[in-house]
């Protein structure tokens, strides 16, 4: 079963819709250059109101760890999602479960993940781009993703639409898909239907199976 990531949560009514429709976790961007990101505040009051078993995951790029461990506990997130130069060592001392975001380019952009085993739990590949460090709303080769899941677990990020959801499962079968643009009406909101569309799309293909 493939799990479902929605993430660049920033209202309540878009984290109970897709509570609503299945999804496994919530992304909340803590990084303010992210036209997604929330406020600790905000995101403290929208996961007080979720139902019982959506995990929730604070995404950080190059933040202070002590900082990070603060608003974690504060904000009460499950997961960690680093999308900077993270070392393992900082992953490890987190004390939290952790995804390490990856940018995929080329065979190239492969190197580096084994150094991580045992210091983080699931990488999110994501696409390279220039200046970004997600959410680009591109997709990559997925022959690379097929590669890195020796590496663990894999969150196929990166240009995934109801449209091709399909094509991108069938092509890594990743452990997870994480979608934020993809189903977006501008960042940081959700359009609606495009989340019912995602969502009838993968529970389609596990049924299918």
């Amino acid at each position: 079963m493939v799990r479902i990531k929605i993430c660049g949560i920033t209202n309540l009514e878009d984290a109970l819709l897709a509570a609503e429709l299945g999804a496994d976790a919530l992304g909340f961007i803590f990084y303010p250059p992210s036209p997604r990101a929330i406020e600790p505040d905000a995101a403290q009051a929208i996961i007080a109101q979720l139902p019982p078993f959506v995990s929730t995951v604070g995404v950080f790029v190059d933040e202070d760890a002590a900082r990070v461990k603060e608003l974690a506990a504060a904000v009460g997130l499950d997961w960690l999602q680093l999308h900077g130069l993270e070392t393992p060592e900082y992953c490890h001392a987190l004390g939290r479960r952790v995804i390490k975001s990856w940018r995929m380019q080329d065979e190239g952009s492969l190197a580096g993940l084994g150094a991580y085993r045992g210091a983080v739990q699931a990488f999110l590949l994501d696409t390279y781009k220039k200046g970004m460090l997600g959410g680009t709303g591109e997709t990559f080769n997925w022959d690379l993703a097929r590669e890195a899941k020796k590496y663990g677990p894999i969150i196929l990020a990166g240009g995934i639409t109801p449209e091709n959801a399909a094509q991108a499962m069938a092509a890594v079968q990743p452990w997870a898909v994480d979608v934020a643009s993809g189903v977006e009406v501008r960042p940081g909101k959700k359009d609606p239907e495009k989340l019912r569309a995602f969502f009838t799309a993968v529970k389609g293909i596990e049924g299918g199976r």
